[in-house]
Formats: C-alpha cells, structure tokens, sequence
C-alpha cells in the first residue's frame, strides 16, 4: 500500500508528529484528494496544546485537521457528482442524512453529526478521503490558498448574513480569524457602522483593511461599553456578533445591543457562563441567533457568489503561507499570546 506523509496526534500529549502512514482507501460514497493547501484552526490549536476540550474528546492515533483543497483523484463506486481531476474545497460537518434535522434541511446541525479531523480522520497529510456530500467543487483558477480557507470563511459569512444588516450597527467581539472574516463580510454586507473589538494590535490592524469603521483593544479601551452606546445616541448597536466564547465579552455583547436588537452567537465558551436572564434577553427584547458552522450547502453558494464578484477579498486575514513540514512555526506562532503576529495560517504542500 502507498504511503503519505501526515501530522499525526500520535499520543495524548502537548505537541503533534510527522509521520509516514497508509494513504486511506475512500469507500464507495467518499473521494479520496490531493491536498494542495490545509489552514490550522483553533480547534486544531486546542488539540494540539492538548487542552481539557481535547483530552475530552479526541481519540489518539489520529491524523487531525479540517480546513483544506486540494484534487481529487479517486472515486468510489457509488459517487455521481464529483470526478478525478475536480478541484474542491471540504465541508467539515459529516451529516448522516438520515435523521429529521437532516431531512428538515438542517445538515449542518445533523443529530449524528461527526467532525472531519475531530470525530474522523483528517486532512493534515498529503491525502485525506471526506464523503461526497462534503465535496465543493471550485473554480479550477480559485488560488489553493483561498480555497482552503473557505470553511472557516463561510463561517463568517454564514453568521454576518444571519439577520438583516443592511444599514444597520454592528459590533463584533473577537479579532480572531472569524471575527476578522466577518469584518469583510458585515462590510459587503452593507453595515452602516462595524465596531470591531479584540485584544491584539495585530489582528485589529487587519480587522481595519476589512472594513472595520472602529477598532477597540478591550485592554487598553476599558470603557468600550459606555462609548459604544454613546457613539449610538443612546441606543446600542443593532446588531451582535459575538466571535470569542468569553464570558466577559458575551455579557457586554449584550450590554451594547439595543433593545429588540439581535446578538448573533458563534464564539464557544469554555465553560458555563453567567447572565442576567431577565435584563439581558426578557426586558431588553433581544433576538439571539446560535451559529454552528455553516448551511450547507446556502453558505457555500453566498461565499462562493461573494468570492466570485471581487466584493469580499479575505486576503488581509492570511498573514502565514508556510510549508506543510514547518508545521509547528505554525501552531508556535498561533499559540504565540505575547508577540502575537498571525492571524489565519496556510500550510502548502
């Protein structure tokens, strides 16, 4: 059997290997791809620092990762819509198809949902097999480095676009990669005003060139709440879009919406939080939207439409393409809180 090189969670410990492996055989509904470019997520991120979320829930041995393109040159028997040569991007939720959420149109939130790189194998290696329904097929001239970012991309774009912000305010929390992706998008999007607020001078300089109309360090800017509603006669903003999963910015998250305004929900806390039930949500009237991944496949066709016209340019957010074996000058520099310099990061192969 061929092998191929992969960054394997070889033992349940800090840190991560490269290692040689079988290249895995695709079954009769999945593909089997070349990849050509993968990102490292901040869940790859957790698991590679071996954090309590990851001791709970990933399996060693295991080749992780769920960001990627690549080409795909093997079919199984039972696969129509994808063929050897087809340049496609992977969707990470695995639906099962068959449960009611599925069935309601609501894959993306599957019953039986499974991860790629979390729940399964995935793409940190030269070779990954994913199943048909999570194909997407690109534009052959789309750059791989684009390509392989459009999962968390269309996180962005599926949590900008889930309610109307067309001459609307907005703040984001978080200046991490899908904060500043949202950035682009709420910019696309038509928000009149974007009040972007994270912790790093770094990414906030980025969440500028994607449209931010103001940026906040909360550690510099403690006063953010009072100003933010100032800045809006009074009101609040109207909408939330809250991207970190930290207590602190979840509670002034709502804080700064407006009454009857909408607070868009994707960050994930690390544990349980606390909120004024009835001040909060009853009495201020708000709207919440929960956000896991993206809608498959309505995302995808908005992102794709968005990518096509030039309007949204994720470029900014790259700021490291590095070579697949260099792999940990990519997690040291994401896992990096004191220098911070990065924010998404490619690895090419």
């Amino acid at each position: 059997m061929s092998k191929m090189k992969a960054i394997m969670k070889r033992e349940p410990k800090m840190g991560a290997e490269l290692v040689t492996v079988d290249i895995p055989e695709p079954s009769d509904s999945e593909v089997l791809v070349k990849v050509i470019a993968t990102s490292i997520c901040g869940t790859d991120a957790h698991i590679y620092k071996w954090d309590k979320w990851s001791q709970s829930r990933i399996k060693t041995p295991m080749v992780f990762g769920h960001e990627f393109a690549g080409e795909v040159v093997k079919v199984g028997k039972n696969v129509k819509g994808i063929k050897a040569g087809d340049f496609i991007s992977a969707e990470s939720h695995i639906p099962c198809g068959h449960c009611k959420v599925c069935k309601n149109g609501q894959m993306h939130i599957c019953t039986n949902l499974k991860i790629l790189g979390v729940d399964t194998q995935g793409c940190f290696a030269e070779y990954a097999v994913i199943p048909e329904i999570c194909a997407w097929k690109n534009n052959k001239d789309m750059p791989p480095h684009i390509a392989a970012i459009q999962e968390p991309l269309g996180n962005a774009v599926y949590t900008a676009l889930s309610t109307d912000i067309t001459g609307r305010s907005m703040a984001i929390f978080g200046d991490g990669p899908a904060g500043l992706f949202s950035t682009g998008v709420a910019n696309v999007g038509g928000a009149s005003r974007i009040f972007l607020l994270g912790t790093y001078e770094f990414n906030l300089n980025i969440g500028k060139r994607m449209g931010a109309t103001e940026t906040i360090n909360v550690f510099k800017e403690t006063d953010y709440v009072r100003k933010i509603i100032e800045a809006t006669d009074g009101d609040g903003v109207d909408v939330v879009l809250e991207m970190s999963g930290a207590e602190k910015a979840i509670q002034d998250g709502f804080r700064v919406l407006r009454k009857g305004g909408t607070f868009v929900a994707f960050g994930i806390p690390s544990d349980e939080i606390r909120l004024n039930f009835a001040e909060t949500l009853i009495f201020k009237g708000a709207n919440i939207i929960g956000i896991n991944g993206r809608e498959m496949f309505r995302t995808w066709i908005k992102m794709k439409e968005l990518l096509d016209s030039k309007k949204l340019n994720p470029e900014p957010v790259i700021t490291h393409q590095i070579p697949f074996d260099k792999f940990r000058d990519g997690f040291e520099l994401m896992l990096d809180t004191q220098d911070h310099k990065a924010a998404k990061i490619v690895m090419k192969l």
